[in-house]
């Protein structure tokens, strides 16, 4: 899922196996099992604004930055753990009489990195009628019903981030959902123009555009334009685990996989990030791969075991790619289709449908939503030609 990067990863120092929920144990003493993240300037913040919190326990104001700092850094460095301080650090606030909209929304934030979608607008819906004119809870409620394929709900709720947000966060909202309902065209070129004239844009929001624009620029078969915003983003000095996971998936797509080991060595942590990197390891045939391959097995097992279902995507692509187990893939596919609708997850849909021989009457709610959408992507239209349907 986009931006909050559904990469919403799973690390863990014991994982379990499918089968037997049997402790994971490295095999030699010298097998890295985890690898805590540095503590540098973040650690510094984070302990300052845990110092406030202490001072202040009644005062909701530094419980809030705190949240918000541990889920900016959960999306940056795809760590599930921050989100779970995050929630550590939210809980009191949610216990009393009435809770703020602001309280509200960072709720629905942190289900919505869950994937729990419903539960997610249902704190937003709250939000929105004790707080009207609250910019992230329109924000947050138009990402999820975009992921959900719900587009012209999704717009409506960008309209109010034209007068209530910075002007390049409504064009982004805005173009972004123009862009998967058949105006792609048109959505790039006034993204780009909105780009071009935010001359004092926020380097987060200006990384959000250009990460657009590069999506945008891929869909529309627009290589060298989606590698140049890309490689543009990547120098905000911001670190953003959805743009590494998206620039790995389209390195990927152009067999440049040494880009992506040394893009991507260092990120081993965040379940989406190591598929990729397995992804190019394997391709390269590097004795990593192996490792690898062992690992994200029994960190999605662990995952399933928990009941987290928001690394369906990636499992399906590993199933497929990785596993060689098409129909496996396919039936995994089918349930994240039934969560999100991305032009990502339609193409592992349509993979591991061609995979398995299916046909165009099996894919027929992938195809109806296809054609109702218009969504024009090329990578799709490329797999539809093999399978024999149309509607991108």
């Amino acid at each position: 899922m986009k931006h909050w990067l559904t990469l919403g990863l799973i690390m863990s120092v014991a994982v379990l196996s499918d089968a037997g929920a049997q402790a994971y144990l490295p095999k030699t003493d010298d097998e890295i099992v985890e690898v805590l993240p540095a503590r540098g300037e973040s650690w510094l913040e984070i302990r300052y604004l845990r110092k406030q919190v202490a001072a202040q326990p009644n005062d909701l104001e530094p419980a809030l930055a705190l949240v918000r700092r541990y889920i900016e850094l959960g999306r940056a460095e795809s760590d599930p753990r921050y989100f779970g301080y995050a929630e550590a650090a939210l809980a009191p606030w949610l216990t009393v009489a009435q809770p703020s909209a602001e309280v509200l929304t960072l709720r629905a934030t942190l289900f919505q990195n869950r994937h729990e979608f419903p539960a997610a607008l249902e704190y937003l819906h709250w939000a929105l009628a004790r707080q009207p004119r609250l910019a992230q809870a329109w924000l947050t409620r138009a990402a999820i019903l975009e992921v959900q394929g719900q587009h012209a709900d999704a717009l409506n709720s960008c309209l109010p981030l034209l007068k209530l947000a910075e002007p390049l966060i409504g064009q982004v909202c805005l173009n972004s959902i123009l862009s998967v309902s058949g105006q792609l065209d048109t959505a790039y070129r006034q993204l780009a123009r909105a780009v071009s004239a935010a001359h004092s844009a926020a380097p987060a929001d200006q990384q959000w555009a250009l990460i657009t624009l590069a999506e945008m620029a891929e869909r529309m078969g627009n290589t060298d334009a989606a590698d140049s915003y890309y490689r543009q983003a990547l120098q905000v000095p911001r670190r953003n685990g959805y743009l590494l996971a998206t620039y790995a998936d389209y390195l990927l797509d152009r067999n440049r996989f040494q880009d992506v080991v040394e893009l991507l060595a260092n990120d081993t942590r965040a379940d989406g990030l190591l598929l990729r990197l397995t992804f190019a390891e394997k391709a390269l045939r590097l004795p990593t791969a192996a490792v690898h391959i062992d690992a994200l097995t029994a960190r999605f097992a662990a995952s399933r075991m928990r009941g987290d279902t928001s690394h369906q995507g990636d499992e399906a692509r590993f199933l497929l790619h990785v596993l060689n187990q098409p129909e496996s893939a396919l039936a995994l596919a089918h349930t994240n289709w039934a969560v999100q609708r991305e032009p990502r997850d339609a193409r592992i849909l349509l993979e591991a449908a061609l995979a398995s021989g299916k046909t165009q009457q099996q894919l027929q709610p992938l195809l109806m939503f296809l054609t109702e959408s218009k969504l024009q992507d090329v990578r799709l239209q490329t797999l539809l030609a093999q399978i024999g349907g149309s509607g991108v």
